[in-house]
């Protein structure tokens, strides 16, 4: 049975009485049984002589073959016992060895209980002796268990006290009597310091067992070693894993210097890594360690080694060297330090990240509050990346912004640290900007580099770049601070254009404040009723009939006063509120349409990103039919700027529009990209021509009026119908209808009304019957 085993575990921790006494099985009866039987036979062969002559012979006979049936039965009891450990016994395995000793009892009661009456007295007190002599042999030869041993006494001890306390002998009873009591007490004790030896010896073994189980398993170990060095600090006693982690024979290695045999080049040098000399003060100053860590060079490779030792010293107090153990802990060392790495550095770029990046800018800033001096942040940020990353994917995009890393990297000098902040932004620490302009030039140079063009995977790339900065400790005494107001400086930056460098000033404190008040009360504007509609007029080009309405979104705040649409609009879209507001205008737009004649048509806005919301069809389904506007008098007006994402939603979603009956219009076009593969892959109802070439061709720009040309040439091809917008002048409207537009928009026909107000342009300016203005 191994060490840990149930049974030793069912071991009693205290060994109370009742634990003794009870069914708890004594391993030393099974050694103790031979000499308990010869000590049964020397005691019969007394009692026969004793009796022999006195007692009648049947008698006597009779007796000895009663003792020798309940000695055949202990016998047999304790060899079904010999299997069992130190264990509680079951009910039925208890009962057994009590009962052998009942049986042995009463035998042993007869030759003085039962014979006593046929000696005399000197006879009698001669049985008592040689029953005194069987129960202290007892006592001391311990049966299966305690309380057998306990049975046997009291029965046949008690036989005895009882025949002379009836005879008359009190003093005898007495004795025999006290004799008795302090059997029991002996027997108790006896048994409880056994059984407690023995757990002793048996948790000692298990120690024992666990010790050299463990020892084995450090042995066998693949990491691990056991080493020593004497007074000299010189190796001894190799072991084969030392051996292995040194690179050498265990021969090579013994009674080499320690320090020598792991120091590699630097022992012929004389320069040491820290760790190793922290190593060589420990052994030279007799002092224990523990998991001291140490750079030692093996194989000129280099690794990394954990060691502990102790100090070992003799019985006289002499130094015997050291002992101790160690193991190769390179490759958690390597993974450390590449934990430590990514927690520091952007694993696309290599440069430092965020975390590094606010370090540096608080050791900067420190430094400069010391010394009087000053430090400073630039934020930087990439102009027209999102367009790169969703045209062209994400694999060109990581592409560019590793090249963007790398000229940002060239052009940093000592005193600059650059890093990425995540997504298309960059910083840049500059630990000593107390020139006049040191910041500007760094911020001039970094724009005029990273604008230079890119060429990656066949592409030719260009991308804008707008820097926002701080200088500390001017404009903030910790890096949070520094770091918040370079980044309003760079929100300002890209809000004047882009590709340009600002610096902070305390007012754009107080425009960031406006922006979050005014995004606060926008959020409660449709609740409030804050938003209103106004249709400006589209009319025909040559009759000047009303033939639609371009629905224009107002708000009027009561926080704010009326919010110009350039300036809410973009906030919508920024924070996503464009979704909802966009829904309140289609339903709005959709119902007044309702009040108008039935050949007039109302144009929607719709910005990219409810194109992208999933659900745009739906709401515009829904729109439609809970006013029951007729799909085919309801236009969607988009730009190209919804296609510079994945257009694949965006064309889904107006395709889905499409097929309900609707209109698509292509806003602006001319003034973007004006691809020609947008006008192929979608069935444009309009296009409509920006401001801008309308002015121009009235003041006789003559690229101005070739482009109007193509785009109305191209739109009649495709059987699309084009709009001028900004006709503000009897000229202007005259140039665009000899130039073919078939309808017009602008402040000469009307400016942006209420929905009343349009229902009595209608009557100025209604279409001669049955003219259609398609």
């Amino acid at each position: 049975m191994t060490p840990s085993s149930p049974a030793r575990q069912a071991l009693p921790q205290d060994l109370p009485a009742l634990a003794v006494l009870g069914a708890l099985h004594d391993p030393a009866s099974r050694r103790s049984a031979p000499l308990r039987m010869l000590a049964q036979a020397a005691a019969a062969l007394a009692t026969v002589v004793l009796l022999y002559g006195r007692v009648p012979t049947l008698a006597v006979l009779a007796w000895i073959a009663l003792a020798a049936a309940a000695q055949v039965y202990a016998w047999r009891v304790d060899r079904a016992l010999a299997a069992a450990d130190t264990r509680r016994l079951s009910p039925p395995e208890a009962r057994h060895p009590v009962a052998a000793a009942l049986a042995a009892g009463i035998a042993w009661a007869l030759p003085l209980a039962g014979f006593g009456s046929f000696v005399d007295g000197q006879t009698q007190v001669k049985l008592w002796a040689v029953l005194t002599m069987l129960t202290t042999v007892s006592a001391i030869l311990p049966a299966a268990v305690p309380i057998a041993t306990l049975v046997f006494s009291c029965v046949a001890g008690g036989s005895a006290a009882a025949f002379f306390l009836i005879s008359g002998h009190w003093d005898t009873a007495a004795i025999a009597l006290l004799s008795l009591l302090a059997l029991v007490f002996a027997t108790v004790d006896s048994t409880r310091r056994r059984i407690a030896a023995g757990r002793a010896e048996a948790a000692m073994a298990e120690k024992d067992e666990v010790v050299s189980l463990l020892l084995r398993e450090f042995e066998e170990g693949e990491a691990d070693w056991l080493w020593q060095v004497d007074p000299a600090r010189r190796v001894r006693s190799v072991s084969p894993r030392f051996a292995f982690a040194l690179g050498r024979q265990a021969a090579q290695a013994e009674g080499q210097p320690l320090v020598q045999l792991i120091a590699g080049s630097a022992w012929d040098t004389g320069v040491f890594p820290p760790s190793l000399r922290e190593l060589a003060e420990r052994l030279k100053r007799r002092e224990h360690f523990s998991n001291l860590l140490v750079r030692v060079e093996i194989g000129g490779q280099t690794r990394w080694w954990e060691l502990s030792g102790t100090p070992r010293i003799d019985e006289q107090g002499l130094f015997q060297g050291f002992r101790g153990v160690g193991s190769d802990v390179t490759e958690a060392r390597e993974n450390s330090d590449k934990i430590a790495w990514l927690a520091r550095y952007d694993t696309l770029t290599g440069l430092p990240n965020r975390l590094m990046l606010t370090e540096t800018l608080a050791s900067a800033l420190d430094h400069a509050a010391k010394w009087r001096t000053r430090c400073a942040l630039l934020m930087i940020d990439l102009d027209r990346f999102k367009a790169v990353n969703e045209t062209l994917g994400h694999h060109v995009g990581d592409q560019l912004l590793a090249r963007v890393s790398e000229r940002l990297k060239a052009e940093m000098s000592e005193d600059a640290l650059c890093g990425r902040l995540g997504g298309d932004e960059f910083a840049v620490v500059l630990r000593d900007a107390a020139g006049p302009d040191a910041v500007e030039r760094v911020a001039r140079r970094v724009i005029e580099r990273l604008s230079e063009p890119y060429e990656v995977d066949g592409h030719t790339l260009f991308v804008g770049v707008s820097v926002g900065s701080a200088v500390g400790p001017r404009d903030g005494a910790t890096a949070e601070k520094i770091m918040r107001n370079a980044d309003l400086a760079l929100y300002r930056s890209k809000d004047v254009g882009g590709n340009v460098h600002c610096t902070y000033e305390p007012v754009l404190h107080a425009h960031a404040d406006e922006r979050r008040k005014l995004e606060a009360a926008l959020r409660r504007a449709l609740g409030r009723g804050e938003m209103r509609m106004a249709y400006q007029p589209v009319v025909d080009a040559g009759t000047e009939g009303v033939v639609g309405f371009e629905a224009l979104l107002r708000w009027d705040s009561a926080d704010h006063g009326s919010v110009s649409p350039a300036k809410f609009i973009p906030l919508a879209e920024d924070t996503r509120l464009i979704v909802p507001i966009g829904e309140w205008v289609l339903r709005e737009a959709c119902r007044e349409a309702t009040n108008w004649p039935a050949h007039v048509r109302i144009a929607v806005n719709v910005s990219g990103e409810q194109l992208h919301d999933g659900n745009f069809a739906s709401t515009v389904a829904n729109a439609l039919t809970s006013t029951g506007l007729p799909p085919h008098r309801l236009e969607i007006e988009v730009t190209e700027s919804v296609f510079l994402r994945d257009d694949a939603p965006a064309r889904a979603a107006l395709d889905q529009v499409i097929a309900l009956g609707c209109g698509v219009a292509l806003d602006d076009f001319g003034t973007g990209y004006s691809s020609l593969g947008y006008l192929r892959r979608m069935r444009f109802s309009t296009i409509k021509i920006d401001r801008s070439f309308v002015q121009g061709a009235a003041a006789g720009n003559r690229e101005s009026l070739a482009i109007i040309r193509a785009i109305v040439a191209m739109a009649d091809s495709l059987g699309m119908s084009t709009t001028a917008e900004g006709a503000e002048t009897e000229k202007e409207v005259e140039i665009i209808r000899q130039l073919g537009c078939r309808k017009i928009q602008g402040y000469l026909f009307g400016r942006p009304m209420t929905g009343r107000d349009a229902q009595v342009l209608f009557r100025e300016r209604a279409l001669p019957s049955g003219q259609s203005a398609a």
